[in-house]
């Protein structure tokens, strides 16, 4: 089994195309999401990032945004999500099935020029899940993709 990751952020929306509140902490409801995020219930309850594809992202474009730009609920490390449709990954003690890559939408070019299209190869604009177990999730929480 391969080392296992860290969750690095994690953000709340509040309101559908509302701003994106960073926070310590998250409690997830199977079947749901996270309590408190306009994306309940549904296939896309969470969404996840990776720090190392968001930075590859930034590196084609060539500049930098915060990656809160890229509305996701989770940015994780250490952990690649290319390829990982139908995987569970395991956050603290919180389990999310993947159902697929999340693509990048217009909104990532308004956030920076250039970055919807650096977004969409190799799983770079994260992966959607549903959330299999109640639990609180916080910051530095290992993760891991379970075989």
């Amino acid at each position: 089994m391969s080392a296992p990751g860290r969750l690095e952020a994690i953000w709340i929306k509040r309101a559908h195309m509302g701003p994106m509140d960073a926070a310590s902490e998250a409690e997830l409801v199977a079947g749901r999401g996270i309590r408190g995020n306009a994306d309940q219930g549904r296939r896309r309850q969470v969404t996840v990032i990776d720090r190392d594809a968001w930075d590859a992202a930034l590196a084609d474009v060539g500049e930098g945004v915060a990656p809160s730009a890229r509305r996701a609920n989770l940015m994780i490390s250490g952990v690649e999500l290319a390829g990982s449709r139908g995987r569970v990954l395991r956050v603290g003690g919180c389990r999310l099935e993947i159902g697929g890559e999340t693509r990048p939408c217009y909104r990532m070019d308004e956030a920076l020029e250039g970055l919807q299209n650096a977004l969409r190869k190799d799983w770079r604009g994260g992966g959607f899940c549903v959330v299999l177990d109640d639990g609180v999730i916080r910051l530095g929480d290992e993760v891991r993709l379970e075989s």
